[in-house]
């Protein structure tokens, strides 16, 4: 590996949050993670606490990556589909979105999961106001695809769903987005 950046470190972070909370962002299995010492977490964030920082703000940002790739898809029901086809089938957002909410008493950590939280029902809202269902209607179904999401995540951390749900195209369903 190549010389690392604060940014490699705070992906890092939000893999070792994803497998054990917000408790397992610590400098030295972090660097283990990484195959660095811990000397080198200090050239780059002055404590753990601004890892955490930079995990979240990092977290955030992914967010926006994905909504940004999705925003140019000109059929909303697409935009919608290929958003739960790629939630559905990331484990790892889900683990850490699950985690973060779980750990949102942390001021730091409460204020970037209720941003995140946000911005993603604006816009599966949004997008599905777009195709065409009222706004409470398209408010109540963003809200159970999230809950859905996250509850998944929360069954998956006790062991009770090991793989995605098979059900994707019966979820499509409900929200209103036939599947091809």
């Amino acid at each position: 590996m190549g010389r690392l950046n604060a940014d490699d470190w705070a992906r890092a972070a939000l893999e070792a949050l994803a497998e054990g909370g917000l408790a397992a962002v610590a400098v030295e299995p972090v660097a283990v993670r990484l195959g660095v010492s811990k000397g080198s977490f200090y050239w780059h964030f002055p404590n753990r606490q601004a890892l955490v920082e930079a995990a979240l703000r990092r977290w955030e940002a992914g967010t926006e990556e994905i909504i940004a790739r999705l925003e140019p898809v000109p059929d909303p029901a697409e935009r919608m589909r290929t958003l739960l086809e790629w939630a559905f089938g990331d484990g790892r957002d889900a683990a850490i979105s699950f985690r973060l909410i779980s750990e949102a008493d942390d001021p730091a950590v409460g204020a970037v999961v209720r941003r995140v939280s946000e911005r993603r029902l604006a816009f599966m809202r949004a997008v599905l106001e777009e195709v065409g269902q009222p706004p409470d209607e398209a408010a109540r179904r963003a809200l159970t695809a999230y809950g859905g999401y996250l509850g998944l995540a929360a069954l998956a951390r006790i062991g009770a769903v090991t793989e995605s749900p098979k059900g994707l195209a019966e979820a499509l369903e409900e929200l209103g987005l036939r599947p091809r």
